[in-house]
């Protein structure tokens, strides 16, 4: 424990005796310095026991003594410690009444007691403390490692740090989510620093903050976890004080214990990295043996489940719906997503296959997993930043909601090795139609189990479109018959002349007369079913007001 005035009084080789602020004596000493200046406050850092002769003081003034007592009290020293018998046969009565009413504590330093016992004793006791807390320190990094090692992993590791600390401990991944607390109750303190912990997590690693919790007396120090651009995760720790040196001894060891345990070898990463492209390669090309053969232990059980193939790519600011980005934090995009995906599946122990391609993110899950599952949230997540308001959701209970933020995700529907490059295509075109509506994840069954309508809405096919009606409409535009009202009609009702007429108001011979002429202004017959799906479609195409800017999908580069 630090040493303090209390325990230099009971210094028994010293012999000092306290004649003000008794009250006082059990506030620490950092060091003990005598200094003569009238004013020595330029040279005092705080904490100090000043010793004095009063060889320039006149300590018998009342008014130059309160003076001189309230400045180095106001600079933070401690207590003042006066040479009896070599300037003054005794202290000085108002040196005594100044230091009482300043409340600082004055002790009477005998003749035969020089300075400089004086300022070993401190400076043993610091050395003593100091030894102290660098042995505690070690001793709780022992344990701590231990710990590391041991079964439990890093739910005993913060157990063993939260004693040490006489706190509490919490531990993030690196999606922000708590994964561990210790005591268990720290869980939910830990959980309402969310924000603060998102932005410890955009800073680069290793960073640290130090905040407090508006519900509780705690001082929380938060430290980020890893080496590289992007935190692996973050270190909570609370405590009614600040952290002594053995405490901060222990903190640095957890820190870097949990790195180790949290951020694998950047070689071991991109060995992985490499690994997964190969195997989705190959499952691509059609070789799902192949693809089995590299998987390993690694990969292998994912693709022995029905699993899902996700593309995701980022929203350009330009595309995201007013108030994107504003309120709540970003989610981070393509980071973010990956990381939440990848907390998840670490979590529970399942497989996660996630490869960069481009500026894009293809990543394999399990089908009905937790990273399926975060990716769901994380869309949702980003959509609810935006203020949008859900849209009927698909057969798999995930909705297709309003305006994307930061990131368009395709999924794919359920499936295996065997068919991994239809699941691909069908994730890309989900994404396309995200991206054209402008939602954050659009569901391969959801797009099956729509209308083919909305997908009409895109550049090409509405030139494709105008291209094809062009000739009726200017043809109707010089007043010479409505031929692209009754085309529309004559389609609606199927061919049917009585019905398309009816609908028009108009004589069934009117009507075929039309069919004729759009026939010679096309150069096409409407007896071909081809030329009657074209124009149907172009007419709903063209008509239209659904959907967003959006574009397919290109095949990986991997």
């Amino acid at each position: 424990m630090p040493h303090t005035l209390a325990s230099l009084v009971n210094h028994t080789a010293l012999k000092l005796t306290v004649l003000a602020g008794e009250g006082q004596l059990d506030v620490p000493v950092r060091w003990a310095h005598a200094s003569e200046l009238i004013d020595p406050v330029p040279y005092m850092e705080g904490g100090e026991l000043l010793l004095i002769t009063a060889l320039k003081l006149d300590a018998e003034d009342a008014a130059a003594t309160r003076s001189y007592v309230r400045r180095i009290t106001e600079a933070g020293v401690v207590g003042l410690g006066f040479a009896v018998g070599v300037n003054y046969e005794g202290v000085p009565a108002a040196l005594v009444e100044a230091a009482r009413e300043q409340g600082l504590p004055l002790l009477g330093v005998p003749r035969r007691t020089p300075f400089i016992a004086i300022s070993k004793a401190v400076s043993a006791a610091v050395a003593a403390d100091q030894y102290r807390a660098v042995t505690a320190g070690f001793e709780a990094q022992r344990e701590l490692t231990r710990a590391a090692l041991g079964a439990e992993g890093p739910a005993e590791l913060l157990a063993r740090l939260a004693a040490h600390l006489d706190g509490w401990a919490a531990l993030y991944d690196a999606s922000g989510a708590v994964v561990a607390a210790a005591p268990d109750w720290a869980a939910r303190r830990a959980a309402r620093l969310a924000e603060d912990v998102g932005r410890l997590r955009e800073r680069p690693a290793p960073a640290s903050s130090v905040v407090s919790d508006t519900e509780g007396d705690d001082r929380v120090e938060l430290q980020s976890l890893g080496t590289g651009r992007r935190a692996r995760g973050v270190l909570a720790v609370g405590t009614a004080a600040p952290l002594g040196t053995a405490e901060r001894y222990a903190v640095h060891s957890a820190v870097a214990l949990l790195t180790l345990t949290t951020e694998r070898s950047r070689a071991l990463q991109d060995a992985e990295a490499r690994l997964g492209a190969a195997v989705l390669k190959m499952l691509l090309a059609g070789e799902p043996d192949h693809a089995r053969a590299v998987a390993g232990r690694l990969y292998g059980g994912l693709l022995d489940a029905p699993f899902r193939v996700v593309v995701a790519e980022p929203v350009p600011a330009e595309e995201q719906s007013p108030g994107a980005g504003e309120g709540a934090a970003s989610p981070g995009g393509l980071d973010g997503l990956a990381d939440a995906m990848d907390s998840a599946a670490a979590r529970t122990g399942e497989a996660l296959l996630a490869v960069p391609d481009g500026g894009r993110l293809i990543v394999l899950v399990t089908d009905g997993g937790a990273a399926a599952d975060a990716c769901a949230a994380y869309a949702a997540e980003a959509e609810a930043r935006t203020g949008a308001q859900p849209r009927a959701r698909g057969r798999s209970g995930r909705g297709e909601s309003g305006r994307g933020g930061t990131v368009a995700v395709g999924l794919s529907a359920p499936t295996g090795p065997m068919a991994a490059a239809h699941a691909y295509r069908q994730a890309e075109q989900a994404l396309s139609v995200a991206r054209r509506r402008g939602r954050a994840l659009v569901e391969h069954e959801d797009v099956a189990a729509g209308s083919v309508l909305p997908l009409l809405a895109d550049d090409a096919v509405r030139a494709f479109a105008d291209g094809l009606l062009r000739a009726l409409r200017e043809h109707d535009a010089t007043g010479r018959g409505d031929l692209v009202a009754s085309l529309r009609a004559w389609l609606a009702r199927h061919g049917q002349w009585d019905a398309a007429a009816a609908d028009l108001g108009v004589h069934r011979h009117t009507l075929r007369y039309r069919m004729r002429r759009v026939e010679e202004i096309l150069g096409r017959s409407l007896d071909d079913a081809d030329v009657r799906m074209e124009l149907w479609l172009a007419l709903k195409a063209t008509s239209t007001s659904e959907g967003n800017e959006g574009g397919a999908g290109s095949s990986p580069s991997l």
